[in-house]
């Protein structure tokens, strides 16, 4: 079973890049975990024809290879069009744009009864702020058929600004407008019963220092993943989810066979009971992205806190 964590920071790539082939076959950026090409709003509505009939060439032409290869479709007119594509087999999933417990049957009904790739829906609508609304949400997925497949939801952070007339300012993380709020209430609604969530895109390409405390802010908070929309971001933000030698031995001390219920370590109270969740990812996150040796992390400002 594929986990969110094996993203990384996936690359957001309009559909009609004239890289896309290569880097599907992971020949451009080699170290890439994952990409999405978005024909929803990364392209004008007058590019759709276009970037659907390139689309469809250049997945023909995917090889196997390691990275995980997802499109944004834009509406379910243009979903059902991409399914119908020879070589739609190539790729590992779809992302679903703008869901709510309204919509989301009129996407589920269009998949194959064959479908075997993964499905990550976007929260980014009205909908998104209502607590009630996203636990509808919530119900539907657990009793769907394609439960298991759902592999995660991701933030629109950007969407979710501009229903508020809104712009992240520069300097300062998204936890600092109310997007913050909707961002943990969206992980205590899902993840409790099994549904990850991603973190939404960091738009100031030169402000690597925001970049770095918003990841940190992400893991703090509950997410898993994050959007970049250049790829000079991915490894920014996946050196941020190396695991730290302090915390890769508390997790394999937990985890350990002869761990006893309750015990010390390294200052802290450890509890396998309560603590093993945490663990198992802390030891997938070190396979994925490694140990850092230093313990020294970033000074995160109070608007932060």
């Amino acid at each position: 079973m594929m986990s969110a964590w094996e993203l990384g920071a996936m690359l957001y790539v309009p559909a009609t890049h004239r890289a896309l082939e290569e880097i599907g076959n992971g020949r451009k950026y080699p170290s890439l975990k994952s990409v999405a090409f978005c024909t929803e709003d990364a392209i004008a509505e007058t590019d759709v024809p276009r970037a659907l009939d390139y689309l469809e060439a250049m997945i023909a032409q995917f090889e196997r290879v390691k990275i995980k290869r997802f499109v944004r479709v834009r509406n379910p007119t243009v979903f059902r069009t991409i399914l119908s594509f020879e070589g739609a087999e190539n790729l590992d999933g779809f992302i679903l744009p703008k869901i709510s417990d309204e919509n989301l049957d009129a996407y589920l009904q269009m998949l194959p009864s064959n479908f075997s790739g993964r499905i990550m829906l976007t929260l980014e609508t009205r909908a998104t702020f209502d607590v009630r609304r996203m636990i509808d949400l919530r119900e539907k997925l657990l009793s769907s058929r394609w439960r298991t497949q759902i592999l995660a939801l991701r933030i629109g952070g950007n969407d979710l600004l501009n229903l508020l007339s809104m712009r992240r300012p520069r300097g300062r993380t998204i936890y600092t407008t109310p997007v913050g709020l909707i961002i943990h209430q969206l992980v205590t609604v899902f993840r409790p019963f099994g549904f990850d969530l991603s973190g939404p895109v960091f738009e100031y390409l030169e402000d690597e220092k925001t970049l770095v405390r918003e990841a940190r802010k992400d893991l703090a908070s509950g997410l898993v993943g994050k959007t970049a929309i250049h790829p000079k971001q991915v490894p920014i933000i996946e050196k941020q989810y190396a695991v730290s030698r302090r915390d890769f031995a508390a997790a394999e001390r937990i985890l350990s066979a002869g761990a006893t219920a309750i015990f010390r370590w390294d200052g802290a109270m450890c509890e396998p009971a309560t603590h093993r969740r945490w663990a198992e990812e802390i030891l997938l996150r070190s396979r994925l992205f490694g140990i850092r040796e230093s313990e020294r992390s970033f000074n995160v400002p109070a608007e932060d806190v």
